[in-house]
């Protein structure tokens, strides 16, 4: 069962933060409000043939992603991650604790393997090549840790009680995976749509941005671009 695979790029192959790499997931979970800032649960997806495949990837540009298909469920950059993103390691899973202007949220990935020391092995893996970016804490459990809490344990339900740990309250996030399709339709005004904190995210620095955006400006071909993206987007929703 191959859980794992990374693809390196042109001169940079020795170097591994310049590769791709995909891990397997089994699950995925997001740390939810239930609309009363009081209690939270945990939304979870998993990988099966009907929805899917579930997959981290990690982008030799730092990026991160979690998609399910052809469905993106989180993306964000890992450059200057120690400024928003607190990772703990546990066995075969691992949690995000994402902070960003002000508000937190949590994420939970469960590794897929054959076993469970093969998963927890390629967590391991993903943990080496997360920390090229952000340190990753070990999880210190002891015998009175409430297991049933930790939502990589239980079966199919798709909404579990928090664990102890988890915050009282968490920002209201975007409910369920968001697809080309949406995003498309978000981007071009077509569709009432709040969006996960990671896309509120620029890697960009704004001088970089500001510069790059007289350069497109002064660029006699670049309304054409703009044009054909917008038509290239509406296709996308069609689709």
């Amino acid at each position: 069962m191959n859980t794992e695979s990374c693809s390196l790029h042109g001169a940079h192959a020795k170097d591994t933060t310049a590769s791709d790499c995909v891990w397997k997931l089994r699950r995925y979970g997001r740390f939810l409000p239930d609309g009363t800032n009081v209690t939270c649960a945990w939304k979870i997806f998993e990988s099966s043939e009907s929805a899917g495949q579930l997959e981290l990837n990690i982008l030799g540009s730092g990026h991160l992603l979690v998609s399910q298909g052809q469905e993106l469920m989180e993306g964000f950059s890992l450059l200057n991650a120690q400024s928003f993103l607190k990772i703990q390691h546990k066995s075969d899973s691992l949690l995000f604790n994402i902070t960003m202007k002000g508000e937190s949220r949590l994420i939970r990935l469960q590794f897929d393997g054959s076993s469970r020391s093969e998963a927890a092995e390629v967590c391991r893996k993903a943990v080496e090549r997360l920390q090229d970016y952000v340190p990753v804490q070990e999880h210190l459990t002891t015998s009175t840790s409430a297991a049933p809490s930790d939502p990589a344990e239980p079966g199919p339900s798709t909404q579990q009680q928090a664990p102890e740990d988890a915050p009282q309250a968490a920002p209201a996030v975007a409910m369920g995976p968001l697809s080309i399709k949406h995003l498309s339709q978000y981007f071009l005004g077509k569709r009432e749509l709040s969006l996960p904190m990671a896309y509120h995210q620029c890697t960009l620095p704004s001088g970089d941005l500001e510069a790059l955006l007289r350069v497109c400006l002064l660029d006699s071909g670049f309304p054409a671009f703009v044009e054909e993206v917008e038509k290239k987007m509406k296709e996308l929703m069609q689709e």
